[in-house]
């Protein structure tokens, strides 16, 4: 069930892009303009990548389809909300991480599971067999999956120096998502979720005490403002979604599917070796501005996999349709 006020705020949205699609442009207008709403900031590394999706769209189509990247939520759609809105046609087209959508799709949370992926290698295993599922349910949901790709390896960043467990307990701690806030919830700390644009208010106004993300998202943040330690606790993955409504998509003719499923094809190998240099890129970066990183200690590595062991189970008794997925991933990559 939608919620009606939601859907009317949606309906807004939907009104101020198609004011802003038909505003008259100095070149040949395309055949097919689409606004896309990302989440991330205009230098995160996915934000300049759909930048370049759209570049090549609308370079192998003659100009025909035309993607306008809109960064930062700045059509007015929040992380958690972007497939329901491109499911309800507020905007053609989103970029979303899975796992914050699992309000809707519970199985887009299967990688955020603690622990269950160690490195790019397990996670494309994964995909493998979690992907056709995701696309045919998000069908489902009216959208069509055109790329996906992770971000880098995840971290606590925190105020003060973190050894054990000890030293997280009463730490009011950014989460994402259900997954998240229980595994933060089991190693003492309080769970705060929230998306990424509220995370600098809630550093700035005192009521976040650390953050769990990925480098790329720190750097982008200026964490070093607010925060001192970075610990690479490599607890969880994450991968962003780019979809199209699927009203939309079939408005096009054949060739321009093809030409477009193509373009996504060549990149995303791409695009997942950007994510790839991403995470010792932007350690760098954090060291320069004065944060300490390190790895995470061992005693805290064992305590957060020992607090966390039994949340596969827990996950799979709470969407049985993520067992078989989940037994041939452990098949597939021997642990």
């Amino acid at each position: 069930m939608h919620h009606p006020t939601l859907r009317r705020g949606f309906a807004a949205i939907a009104a101020a892009a198609a004011f802003t699609l038909f505003q008259p442009v100095a070149s040949r207008a395309a055949d097919v303009q689409w606004d896309v709403s990302l989440p991330w900031g205009p230098t995160e590394f996915h934000s300049t990548n759909a930048q370049t999706f759209a570049e090549e769209v609308k370079a192998v189509t003659g100009g025909a389809v035309e993607m306008t990247i809109h960064t930062g939520g700045a059509l007015g759609i929040k992380a958690n909300e972007s497939l329901r809105a491109v499911e309800d046609g507020a905007v053609p087209m989103a970029e979303y991480a899975a796992f914050q959508n699992v309000g809707e799709i519970p199985l887009l949370g299967v990688e955020s599971i603690p622990f269950l992926i160690s490195d790019y290698s397990d996670l494309a295993a994964l995909m493998k067999i979690v992907r056709p599922v995701w696309e045919a349910e998000l069908q489902k949901r009216g959208q069509k999956v055109l790329y996906v790709v992770p971000w880098p390896s995840q971290n606590f960043f925190t105020k003060t120096p973190v050894a054990t467990l000890d030293d997280l307990k009463g730490v009011r701690m950014r989460t994402y998502d259900r997954v998240t806030a229980d595994m933060v919830t089991r190693l003492g700390m309080v769970a705060l979720q929230m998306n990424n644009p509220d995370i600098v208010p809630a550093l700035a106004s005192g009521k976040l005490d650390a953050v769990m993300t990925s480098g790329t998202t720190a750097v982008a943040q200026k964490y070093w403002e607010f925060l001192k330690h970075a610990y690479n606790t490599n607890h969880m993955w994450a991968s962003n979604l780019m979809v199209v409504n699927l009203d939309e998509w079939n408005r096009l003719d054949p060739k321009q599917q093809k030409m477009i499923e193509a373009t996504a094809h060549k990149l995303e190998p791409r695009f997942w070796e950007i994510s790839k240099a991403e995470h010792a890129k932007r350690m760098d970066e954090l060291r320069a501005n004065g944060m300490t990183v390190e790895p995470a200690s061992d005693a805290l590595k064992t305590a957060m996999r020992q607090a966390t062991a039994s949340m596969e189970g827990e996950f799979v008794k709470a969407n049985p349709a993520a067992a078989p997925l989940l037994d041939a991933y452990h098949k597939a990559v021997g642990h």
